[in-house]
């Protein structure tokens, strides 16, 4: 049963606001206004932190000028741990609460060395894993120090896409590390699709939140999941996932980047996951 008005446990937080990243690209003025109004909105337990490069934080300081209320936010360092010094430096002087950072970790840097770079870190970081032998090395030297892993399933080139096989191998090697994780890029959709346009196929954010379940209980083929595309079928097994799977299974998956909040939002209502409140879009 869903209650009208109010976003599950199931999907408490599970939307990053990543609205200045591609395809969606809003200005950085519009995309906090934008956020503000989302944090305002009946739908807010849906909206985690915006997303902004450590590139855009001198943008930032102006955007902010004269804000009482912080901002909640999460930082991406593209470049790896060593932009993380200035990355505090102007954090610590904006309005700001720093949600967490995510961290790419750069060609050739093994799991030691990741680990020495952000030790200096203020909030929890979210390491970019690369699609190499590094995955399980990192993965594992993460257990247990509180920090998080960070999965691309998606970009502008159909081969940043990974398949079912290796974004299913990655949810395994998470869950057997005991590290959540976060995912971005191509999750444009809540169930499994072919963008008509580009012709890539996309994964769905419901599909990897199911796939997560399954390789914590290990109850169902994680790919399969993966690869399924009947809402009927999906939003069926989410909605017969009792407390403790649902929590167990946001622990692991913890939210993903989209540049729009309201089109997960209109999803999930359209496949009976979440009901809008009266007089609501």
């Amino acid at each position: 049963m869903v209650d009208g008005g109010r976003i599950p446990a199931l999907f408490a937080g599970l939307c990053d606001d990543a609205a200045v990243f591609p395809p969606g690209l809003a200005p950085l003025p519009d995309a906090v206004v934008a956020h503000d109004e989302h944090v305002a909105a009946w739908y807010a337990g849906l909206v985690g932190p915006l997303v902004v490069a450590a590139t855009a934080l001198d943008d930032l300081d102006g955007v902010l000028a004269g804000r009482e209320v912080p901002l909640p936010v999460s930082v991406t360092l593209p470049g790896g741990p060593a932009q993380l010094d200035g990355v505090l430096k102007a954090v610590a002087a904006l309005p700001v609460n720093l949600d967490a950072l995510e961290i790419a970790v750069p060609d050739g840097m093994g799991p030691d060395e990741v680990l020495a770079a952000i030790s200096a870190a203020t909030a929890p970081v979210h390491v970019e894993i690369p699609r190499d032998d590094r995955r399980v090395p990192l993965l594992t030297a993460l257990s247990g120090t509180g920090h998080r892993a960070k999965f691309r399933t998606g970009g502008v080139r159909a081969e940043l896409y990974p398949d079912e096989a290796e974004l299913a191998a990655a949810v395994r090697a998470a869950v057997g590390a005991d590290v959540p994780f976060k995912a971005t890029a191509g999750l444009h959709h809540a169930l499994r699709n072919t963008d008509p346009e580009t012709g890539f196929e996309q994964h769905g954010f419901l599909n990897l939140l199911l796939a997560t379940d399954a390789v914590l209980h290990a109850d169902g083929d994680p790919e399969a999941l993966l690869a399924e595309r009947d809402g009927a079928v999906v939003a069926a097994r989410l909605l017969a996932l009792d407390a403790d799977r649902v929590a167990a299974a946001r622990a692991g998956f913890t939210s993903f980047g989209t540049c729009s909040i309201t089109d997960p939002l209109i999803e999930l209502a359209g496949l009976g996951l979440l009901e809008t409140p009266r007089g609501e879009a």
